[in-house]
């Protein structure tokens, strides 16, 4: 009887085992990954030129998922809401990718099409090229850091005896919900679309 034949190794299969990885030990290395696909470390250079490129191709499949708004349908805060509302559900479900993406430079083409989505959107409201990049930034922060507070304990902060009483009363006052982390998320997002929509409205006067 013929041995059955190996997986065929594949760009897509080797991001998606490296994610596999990330997710359950929040890194990677190639003899890992040769492992978990069966293969030599050797053969993964067939199909890429080493980490940097997997992490492109993670980054890639991460982002595959959103779907980028129609700008002749959305005026531009909705398109700017629901990209960054797929944005954080897309990386919500992957945080431990967070610290290996913020660390290298973003190629990868998917990403690409989405961050040119935010500069469009951008661009329709009338932000000048440099506050494109700035508006930018502070989406592109905001979901990161709240994709990662999704990963937090139900309990965030615990009071001790030097707290003040600002404090121990907002904390009473409890963030204790199961959906904490996408409640804020949805909350901070509204604040800072009135802030870009009032430097915009500043900027048209």
């Amino acid at each position: 009887m013929a041995r059955p034949s190996k997986p065929k190794l594949s760009t897509t299969a080797i991001a998606d085992a490296a994610l596999t990885l990330v997710d359950a030990h929040g890194e990677f290395t190639l003899p890992q990954l040769a492992k978990a696909l069966s293969v030599t470390a050797s053969s993964l250079y067939n199909h890429v030129e080493g980490k940097a490129e997997i992490i492109e191709l993670m980054r890639g499949r991460a982002m595959s998922e959103i779907q980028l708004p129609d700008l002749d349908r959305v005026d531009w805060q909705e398109a700017v809401r629901q990209i960054a509302m797929e944005y954080w559900a897309s990386y919500a479900k992957h945080p431990r990718l967070i610290p290996l993406f913020t660390s290298h430079t973003v190629r990868d083409q998917t990403t690409l099409r989405v961050y040119d989505a935010l500069a469009e959107a951008f661009a329709v409201a009338g932000f000048e090229p440099k506050e494109r990049l700035q508006a930018i930034t502070i989406i592109d922060s905001f979901v990161l850091g709240s994709a990662l507070d999704a990963t937090a304990p139900r309990a965030v902060w615990e009071a001790d005896t030097q707290s003040s009483h600002a404090f121990t009363e907002a904390l009473a006052a409890g963030l204790q919900e199961p959906n904490r982390a996408e409640q804020t998320f949805f909350h901070g997002l509204t604040f800072i679309l009135r802030g870009l929509t009032g430097k915009q409205k500043k900027a048209d006067s």
